[in-house]
């Protein structure tokens, strides 16, 4: 899969620690990389990076995506060849309550990973990963596009379209020849969910704490919708656009929409009836129509006919597929079960299976050039 470009490579990941970080560095193990994650802080308890014993298979190294020098020795030691820049403070509510510690994260941490790149000559494809959110939303009932304005009204939003903002200036101003390496793009996906996440204010998460310990989960904004997709559904597309980026120079300074299709385009009351399902009758859930005009908006909706025409990438899961794997993750943990690297490895097999089903081109690791 992939076009087995990621077999002994050094790949550097920051943000390993968090859920998205985690799960791309279970998928780049899996794929015989040599993974170097460089993450602040554990950014949970539990937490998936220690659920699932990845420090036993990746570099882990301690520091801040603020602190430049010693990003900048990271780079010089590891000489990573591909780096997926996920470090981040991703949490919208999270945003209002400390707006400049999310600038200073969202906005600095992508300028220092780019000052990094352009300093280096070990560099040969980035993939620096923003938001859905990026998009100033006008509540449309159809999917922004990678040419919409981007904007951001929260603090979280508003940097997440600056850090799209910056990524463009640095390739168009430093990494202009795309017959040259390095090759960058940026990816856009957001409302993921799946097992190990255990974020604070997301719905899955909040759920899966209340309900694990016998208690009811309030609902706020049952009727806002969402593209819901599973973790590994932008991964895979993350991975498939840093392949297309060694593999030609045709997608360089692009950016891509990674999401499901429309039909998976449900309410939080919705994935929430079908998710609780699993929870054999513990799931207590009270939903509360109020919302809270200043936290986040009701209607988002992504268009990714982009990765569709120049990836051949599409999603892969189906709702009722998204909801599964992520309770079964949940409820196997719960359980008690021993060896979640062995069980996130195997749901790894098990969603590459169906993209295979699906005839999903990183799946047969065929190129759509």
């Amino acid at each position: 899969m992939f076009g087995n470009v990621f077999k002994g490579r050094k790949v550097l990941v920051t943000g390993h620690t968090g859920f998205k970080g985690s799960w791309l560095s279970l998928w780049l193990t899996a794929l015989g990389a040599e993974v170097i994650g460089y993450s602040a802080y554990f950014p949970s308890t539990p937490c998936n990076f220690k659920v699932c014993g990845l420090d036993k298979h990746v570099t882990h190294v301690e520091g801040d995506i603020g602190n430049l020098n010693m990003l900048t020795n990271v780079f010089k030691k590891y000489k990573p060849e591909i780096v997926f820049h996920l470090a981040a403070q991703p949490i919208v509510r999270e945003s209002y309550r400390n707006p400049k510690l999310t600038f200073d994260t969202n906005i600095g941490g992508t300028v220092n990973i780019l000052e990094c790149i352009r300093s280096t000559t070990s560099v040969k494809a980035a993939v620096i990963i923003t938001s859905d959110k990026c998009y100033r939303n006008m509540e449309w009932v159809w999917g922004y596009k990678e040419n919409d304005i981007l904007g951001g009204d929260d603090p979280y939003s508003a940097s997440k379209g600056c850090a799209e903002i910056i990524c463009n200036s640095y390739i168009k101003s430093f990494f202009s020849d795309r017959k040259n390496l390095p090759r960058i793009a940026t990816a856009r996906a957001g409302n993921v969910i799946g097992g190990g996440d255990w974020a604070v204010d997301r719905i899955v998460p909040d759920s899966v704490r209340a309900f694990s310990e016998g208690k009811q989960v309030v609902i706020r904004n049952p009727n806002a919708t969402r593209p819901w997709q599973h973790v590994l559904e932008p991964l895979s597309g993350y991975l498939w656009l840093a392949a297309h980026l060694l593999n030609s120079p045709r997608l360089h300074g692009e950016a891509f929409n990674f999401g499901p299709d429309h039909k998976v385009d449900k309410s939080v009351a919705e994935l929430l009836t079908d998710f609780s399902a699993y929870w054999s009758g513990k799931a207590k859930c009270k939903l509360v129509n109020k919302r809270d005009n200043r936290k986040e908006s009701m209607l988002l909706k992504l268009s990714c006919d982009k990765a569709l025409n120049l990836l051949d990438w599409s999603a892969t899961l189906p709702f009722e597929d998204t909801i599964r794997f992520t309770a079964e993750w949940y409820t196997s943990y719960y359980r008690g079960k021993k060896g979640m690297f062995d069980y996130s490895m195997a749901q790894i097999k098990d969603y590459t299976n169906k993209a295979l089903e699906t005839n999903n081109a990183w799946a047969r690791g065929v190129f759509n050039d």
